[in-house]
């Protein structure tokens, strides 16, 4: 990953490159001083300015309910991941059967925004893990997935937030995730590319080994 460390660096083309200059979300220290329905509200209201911004009658049957259903969108779906309140409990279980080899969750769906242009990124996270003593239930592999999905969001800090959580979960250091997404504002925008999408991955403990990261992607069905 690239440390940024130049305060001069042009914004645009931050955003253009997609770089991310942080793991932790940038969230203000005041982010969750209102609740959802005072978000809603004034996601409502902005919302509103901007659709009569750009010359749409509001007083359109077809319109009317948009700021609405915007605004409760992006607060109670989009970015629900930015409220540690909806973090999915991470439950762990004794590994009773002594299973020390890998296991691979693969092909979970992706679903996010770009920070930058507030657009879909939409793909798979590929994960896996080998126990040192303990287990995860498959199903929170995926909520763990979609909790951090669901904020705006650069694919770089995604893939390490989701291997961050599971190592500590987990309480271990072998852990694997490879994330494989389209960006909507690389294919409906700007060089307009339908075809690519971007791969990022991170690895610790056992799978910085090369043969264990072979085998794993292996798995996935993914030559890297």
């Amino acid at each position: 990953m690239n440390t940024l460390t130049n305060k001069n660096i042009n914004i645009e083309e931050l955003a253009e490159n997609h770089t991310a200059t942080s793991i932790e979300t940038p969230l203000r220290p005041d982010a969750f001083d209102l609740t959802n329905e005072e978000k809603i509200e004034r996601v409502k209201k902005s919302f509103s300015d901007i659709m009569e911004t750009l010359g749409l009658d509001l007083t359109d049957d077809s319109l009317r309910g948009t700021p609405n259903r915007v605004a409760k969108l992006f607060v109670n779906e989009f970015f629900a991941g930015l409220n540690p309140k909806t973090k999915p409990k991470a439950t762990v279980f004794d590994n009773k059967f002594k299973y020390n080899q890998m296991l691979v969750e693969k092909n979970i769906r992706v679903v996010s925004n770009c920070e930058h242009h507030f657009l879909p990124i939409i793909g798979k996270a590929h994960v896996a893990y080998i126990s040192t003593g303990s287990v995860i239930g498959l199903s929170k592999i995926n909520r763990i997935v979609e909790y951090y999905a669901k904020r705006p969001q650069v694919q770089e800090r995604l893939t390490r937030q989701i291997l961050n959580d599971l190592k500590a979960a987990l309480n271990t250091e072998d852990v694997a995730v490879v994330v494989d997404a389209k960006h909507q504002c690389v294919t409906i925008r700007g060089i307009k590319d339908e075809e690519s999408s971007t791969v990022t991955m991170e690895y610790s403990g056992k799978f910085l080994n090369e043969d264990v990261r072979k085998e794993f992607l292996g798995y996935v069905n993914m030559e890297l």
